[in-house]
């Protein structure tokens, strides 16, 4: 399954509740992800204020897409924007390359 990383940067007087927000993560909002087909999706959070996502999905198109279909993704994007400056969060974070992956490389040299 692909992986996709993303950056982001959450404003830096907002950082506590940032977390705060994200230990007790709407039960539907969990339900929504896993059904749109996000696998393994984890934050980590810069005291710096930058925002690195990870996720597992077969497209991160389509899996946005279903997202963005949902009423819950509404309501927890409105939730969230009050953290960044500019566009919606899941709309605005920018997704990397992936340059290496150690079990694909090994995969190949064997």
């Amino acid at each position: 399954m692909p992986h996709y990383c993303f950056v982001h940067h959450v404003r830096r007087d907002r950082l506590d509740e940032y977390r705060a927000r994200h230990r007790d993560v709407w039960p539907e909002m969990l339900i929504a992800l896993r059904d749109a087909g996000w696998r393994d999706y984890r934050l980590y959070l810069g005291e710096d204020g930058l925002l690195v996502g990870h996720v597992e999905a077969d497209d991160l198109t389509e899996a946005r897409a279903a997202m963005e279909r949902t009423a819950v993704n509404e309501r927890w994007q409105a939730e969230m924007a009050e953290f960044f400056d500019g566009a919606r969060p899941d709309t605005a974070f920018r997704v990397l390359e992936q340059v290496f992956g150690l079990e694909e490389q090994l995969e190949r040299s064997t």
